[in-house]
């Protein structure tokens, strides 16, 4: 019997080891994006589905092999299997994963394993939630070639290293839900969210609603977020991710709200969280 989950303005936070909260989000995660699922595998074998699936390794290391493609690999933390329809992903050794099953064929040219920390197509990418110079965020499946080597609308992710990212938001028209699977954590680690966009941008606050704007999620390895369209999001204190987009990363779609938030906390002089170096204009990626 799963316990309550832990949820705030539509944000749900699971648990991969124990599965609490797991349910709760997968059925969020298709109510509000058809014709995608998810869920946790352990073991040494994925057996074969009929829709494609995107498995994200969440723990274990093992030798690989897909039926009847006969594509076989090295798979490790951070490592993303591509799976086609009627694929069996079989491992010499149990591995936890993380499968999403998606409504879009894959392309014939994505390969079956992406390995992140291994392939030499794949470097570092300042950018998104690690802007910073030297920062660790390997783009592993991308909307524009532009960005990477591994193009696929349906399903994006890069595995980044999160210290102190901007706040912003992915519209319900035209963005994307994200979902944020932790694979390292610091002590100070969290995810602050807030439903109240509406209301940041309109500047619609007094001082007592702009001090309770944002909801703070402690974020631990084995966490895995949901936060749908919609909601303001920022990490903060550290912690190794792979962000997760449900389609992928459309351009434009994701709106920085931090000098939003700076207007406020100066207007109203009360303490409101913001980003500062991305607080001096508007930010629209």
């Amino acid at each position: 019997m799963h316990t309550r989950p832990v949820q705030a303005e539509g944000v749900v936070k699971a648990r991969i080891d124990s599965g609490d909260g797991l349910d709760a989000l997968a059925a969020a995660l298709r109510r509000d994006n058809p014709g995608y699922d998810v869920h946790v595998q352990r073991g040494e074998r994925l057996d074969p589905a009929p829709s494609p699936r995107i498995a994200f390794v969440h723990a274990g290391a093992a030798k690989a092999r897909i039926a009847p493609s006969g594509a076989g690999s090295e798979l490790a933390v951070g490592d993303v299997v591509c799976l086609r329809p009627n694929e069996t992903l079989q491992a010499s050794a149990p591995l936890t994963l993380v499968v999403f099953d998606t409504p879009e064929p894959l392309p014939p040219e994505l390969p079956a394993f992406v390995r992140p920390d291994w392939d030499p197509r794949i470097t570092d990418t300042p950018g998104g939630c690690a802007p910073e110079t030297g920062a660790y965020r390997r783009i592993l499946l991308t909307w524009l070639a532009t960005n990477g080597p591994y193009v696929y609308h349906a399903l994006n992710a890069h595995r980044v290293r999160i210290s102190d990212s901007f706040t912003h938001y992915h519209p319900r028209e035209g963005g994307f839900a994200e979902l944020f699977l932790v694979q390292m954590a610091g002590p100070e680690a969290r995810l602050l969210t807030s439903a109240h966009v509406d209301a940041i941008e309109s500047q619609d606050l007094d001082a007592e609603r702009a001090a309770r704007l944002f909801e703070s999620h402690p974020l631990a390895a084995g966490d895995l977020v949901y936060v749908p369209r919609g909601t303001a999001h920022r990490g903060v204190g550290g912690a190794l991710v792979q962000v997760i987009t449900l389609p992928g990363f459309r351009p434009g779609a994701e709106i920085g709200v931090d000098h939003h938030l700076r207007a406020l906390a100066e207007r109203l002089d009360v303490s409101v969280p913001y980003n500062v170096k991305a607080s001096a204009a508007p930010v629209v990626r």
